[in-house]
């Protein structure tokens, strides 16, 4: 519910960040309302109304990436704009400016190009009655205000489905990951254990009459047993570490599932196992964070060996850094892994934006003083 809460607070922020720029145009009433001698009264009501157009015009940008559909603050910035610029001439034309951003961001789609070109229509009869013909670029900008709007709105619409998808397809792959593991744990101890309930059973029965043929029938559960835990051992032991060239495979797959353009090294070279598993994971874990956090369209691996040491750098063109990687979000634990080969990560701004994770690990283990490796 706080995240649902949040989402709309960044919606109506948003809203309001497209709705500010277009109050340029409050300039020419403004000035009208200063310049032009009225009774004070009349300057009173004069701008009292258009504080209250200005606030209704905000609380229908506000909702600008939510719902549509008429409700009073827009109707109330119709009438505003309507009674203004008929009764006070061309200076307040311009507000059918704000009635074109409006009904582009939060009417119906059916809906936007009648009231669109109604509000054009309309301003620009004003000018024709009043013949101010200085102000005939006002009625142009209507229409290119909506066409602006209309795409900027449909664009965040977009946006946002697909990172719907993303986090989506990021879902399915960690839940058929579950049900492979899942289904390879069954495989793996449903024998072994079955095997070990019949034996148990078996030398429960014959202890009482056949000492010794309970014995060896608990010895074949003992090795039955054994046999298990090594199956499941390697089991996890393979589950949990990945070449550099699977999670390479599995990066594209994953990437280019989800709509984002993936470019990687040619060949990877014959890598020591540790190194080898060490930037499977690296790769493993940038993928994972361009699904969920990155918003990026492309990703570019690239792996340079020297003979010396390896260098993997992994670049997308996202949002950059951001606190989702921070250390403490799986960063701090992928250090760990490529310290562990005495390699080193960094990770911070690409050269050219988004966010780039770089490890480069020896290829030959470090030898301590004492002469062993580390």
């Amino acid at each position: 519910m706080v995240d649902a809460a949040g989402t709309q607070q960044r919606s109506r922020l948003r809203g309001l960040a497209w709705a500010l720029p277009w109050l340029v145009f409050q300039v020419f009433p403004v000035l009208d309302l200063v310049t032009t001698p009225r009774p004070a009264p009349a300057r009173v009501l004069i701008g009292a109304l258009l504080v209250v157009f200005t606030v209704a015009y905000l609380a229908v940008m506000s909702r600008f990436s939510g719902a549509r559909g008429f409700r009073a603050d827009f109707v109330l910035v119709v009438a505003l704009a309507l009674g203004l610029s008929t009764v006070l001439g061309t200076n307040y034309s311009g507000l059918w400016i704000y009635v074109a951003a409006a009904a582009a961001a939060t009417l119906p789609a059916r809906l936007v190009w009648p009231v669109v070109l109604a509000g054009t229509a309309v301003c620009a009869a004003v000018i024709i009655g009043y013949r101010d013909w200085a102000t005939l670029f006002l009625p142009v900008l209507c229409p290119m205000t909506a066409a602006t709007l209309q795409g900027t709105r449909h664009l965040l619409t977009v946006n946002a489905e697909l990172t719907a998808a993303r986090e989506e397809l990021a879902r399915n792959a960690v839940a058929e990951e579950r049900m492979r593991f899942a289904r390879d744990l069954h495989d793996l101890l449903g024998h072994s254990l079955s095997l070990i309930a019949l034996k148990s059973e078996l030398a429960r029965r014959l202890a009482p009459v056949d000492g010794a043929r309970a014995a060896a029938e608990m010895a074949d559960v003992e090795s039955a047993a054994r046999r298990a835990l090594a199956e499941v051992r390697e089991a996890v032991s393979g589950y949990r570490q990945v070449s550099c060239a699977q999670a390479l495979a599995e990066a594209r797959a994953a990437l280019t599932g989800a709509g984002i353009a993936f470019r990687g090294p040619d060949r990877v070279p014959v890598l020591p196992g540790t190194v080898d598993a060490a930037l499977g994971w690296v790769v493993r874990e940038a993928t994972t964070n361009v699904l969920r956090h990155s918003g990026a369209s492309a990703v570019a691996v690239e792996l340079a060996d020297d003979g010396v040491s390896v260098t993997l750098t992994v670049t997308d063109d996202g949002r950059g850094p951001t606190g989702a990687t921070a250390p403490g979000s799986g960063l701090t634990g992928l250090r760990e892994r490529v310290a562990a080969v005495d390699g080193e990560l960094t990770g911070g701004a690409g050269p050219r934006g988004g966010w780039q994770l770089r490890a480069v690990v020896p290829l030959v283990p470090a030898v301590s003083a004492t002469g062993v490796t580390t």
